[in-house]
């Protein structure tokens, strides 16, 4: 039997292939062990440059939906390093990356599934609602609340966990950038673009804490004379 398992919005489509004997329901060990093979990685769907969209649409690989896509995979890549960095720092605020991880994931189904030919059953599957930004911004209340005042520019710096953080918010505002006109087309769901705007302050917020918690400098602007 041939499985489809279709990652939605990040990640590639995977083929599995499941040996299981004639009749067999269960794959009962009764008619011998199931064979279970690796997955293939590679698809060769993609070489002529086309993808397809969740819809079964098939555009060219630089559609914006996949240059927001690919984006929204670069940004959870970041996140990924900063949340290593910041594991080995011992920062209680890890489980909270990984949460944003999984939510980018969610992001990437929503960009994935173009509305404008969107069935109700992909919908369903791929709706996002607002709740994550409202998640978002108690977060980055609970830090702003135990950091100094702002009054002045920051550079990112702050040790390897706040410049990974300022990292990470830098490529989140290319995500918001790549994923507006897909919004402003009706293509995708405004709470995207609401949960990535969010998104960049909750990073810039936690690397400041980052820095703080770790008693690291943060790098301020000065102009070039007063160098």
């Amino acid at each position: 039997m041939i499985r489809r398992a279709a990652g939605l919005g990040l990640g590639r489509t995977v083929w599995g292939v499941t040996g299981r004997g004639h009749g067999d329901e269960a794959g009962s060990s009764e008619r011998g062990p199931r064979i279970t093979r690796t997955p293939r990685i590679y698809t060769r769907t993609g070489d002529e440059g086309f993808s397809s969209t969740f819809t079964g649409e098939r555009r060219p690989k630089g559609d914006r939906i996949f240059e927001a896509l690919g984006t929204t995979d670069e940004l959870s890549s970041a996140i990924g390093l900063a949340s290593e960095l910041s594991s080995e720092k011992g920062h209680a605020f890890v489980g909270q990356l990984h949460k944003v991880q999984c939510m980018l994931q969610d992001v990437g189904s929503n960009i994935a599934t173009p509305l404008s030919s969107a069935r109700d059953a992909h919908l369903k599957r791929t709706s996002f609602s607002e709740e994550p930004v409202l998640e978002l911004e108690k977060w980055i209340d609970s830090y702003s609340e135990q950091l100094p005042p702002l009054r002045a520019f920051i550079l990112p710096s702050g040790g390897k966990s706040s410049a990974a953080l300022h990292f990470s918010r830098a490529v989140c505002r290319r995500a918001e950038r790549c994923v507006v006109p897909l919004v402003q087309a009706g293509e995708a769901d405004p709470n995207v673009a609401k949960y990535l705007n969010r998104l960049s302050d909750y990073l810039f917020v936690l690397a400041r804490y980052a820095a703080m918690k770790e008693g690291k400098e943060e790098k301020i602007y000065t102009k070039p004379e007063q160098l």
